[in-house]
């Protein structure tokens, strides 16, 4: 049954903590959300907590800095967990051996930066041609501005056969900067599988950077629970699916991926319930409340 909300305060005074998604709930990479963001703000000063949690391959710190341009400042929110910081864990544990091919831009370098607080004893990882790789780490697209997953047939081919493990540092498929849709990292993961590869994630929908976001909220107050939680954001199958997944309370954000789905176009402020209905039925994804815009 859909539970269709015009405004968070509907059901805010319920939780304690917000996990909420970043891109396409609070911004679309040119500019922020006032609305949104004021959400966020009242339901703190009613004495919640808000932890965004993005699939951004980059740093916690990195993002914060990211953000503030849009103007997201600080007192917005409590803690930032990104898809990287879950998938830096991993690799500078050394599951992914010393040696990496990383596929992705320069301003995602900041990924392969050791933080002395990630970890007590990390490794150190060169950045290798595929050739003398161990493992792939994908943090995007080296320009998705004019690139397409296809282009990266040849690198998914090399790898496979090389038999290569695929760290995806950001499992999101698409994201809208300003009106252009482009593609993410998940996307060559995905075709990468496909083609018999073995590809590993970390971020949104999967289970580790929930029990980072999890662990960062305890250290602000161990007695949230997570029936005390509700995951905010506009991707069915990594916000929403990974919320459902780790036994949380979601609320889907229909006017962001998927409005042209939902029906929250041309001015609308909620979806259309029966392309709603409809969207949902065919993702098989169920959330506990959606919202055409977080506010």
């Amino acid at each position: 049954m859909l539970n269709i909300l015009n405004d968070f305060k509907q059901v805010s005074d319920q939780y304690k903590c917000v996990f909420c998604d970043l891109w396409g709930c609070l911004h679309n990479g040119k500019e922020s959300f006032q609305k949104s963001l004021d959400a966020l703000l009242n339901f703190k000063k009613n004495g919640g907590i808000v932890i965004l949690l993005t699939n951004s391959p980059r740093p916690s710190e990195t993002v914060k800095k990211q953000i503030e341009h849009l103007g997201i400042a600080k007192f917005y929110f409590d803690e930032i967990v990104t898809s990287g910081d879950a998938a830096q864990l991993a690799l500078f544990s050394g599951e992914f051996g010393k040696n990496i091919f990383h596929i992705g831009t320069k301003r995602d370098l900041s990924f392969f930066e050791i933080r002395p607080k990630l970890l007590s004893t990390p490794i150190n990882v060169n950045l290798v041609d595929i050739s003398k790789a161990s493992s792939i780490v994908c943090t995007g697209l080296f320009n998705n501005l004019v690139e397409q997953p296809s282009d990266y047939d040849e690198i998914i081919f090399e790898g496979i056969s090389r038999q290569l493990p695929f760290l995806c540092a950001n499992p999101d498929i698409q994201v809208d900067f300003g009106h252009q849709r482009l593609w993410c990292a998940g996307a060559i993961a995905e075709n990468y599988e496909k083609s018999g590869g073995t590809s590993l994630y970390f971020g949104k929908p999967h289970k580790p950077v929930y029990d980072l976001a999890l662990k960062k909220l305890h250290e602000i107050n161990p007695t949230v629970s997570k029936s005390e939680i509700i995951c905010i954001g506009d991707g069915i199958l990594t916000d929403i699916l990974g919320g459902i997944s780790y036994g949380l309370d979601t609320l889907f954000v229909t006017g962001g991926l998927s409005d042209q789905d939902t029906g929250t176009t041309n001015g609308e402020l909620s979806p259309n319930e029966e392309k709603l209905t409809s969207f949902l039925q065919k993702a098989n994804v169920i959330p506990t409340n959606s919202i055409g815009y977080l506010r």
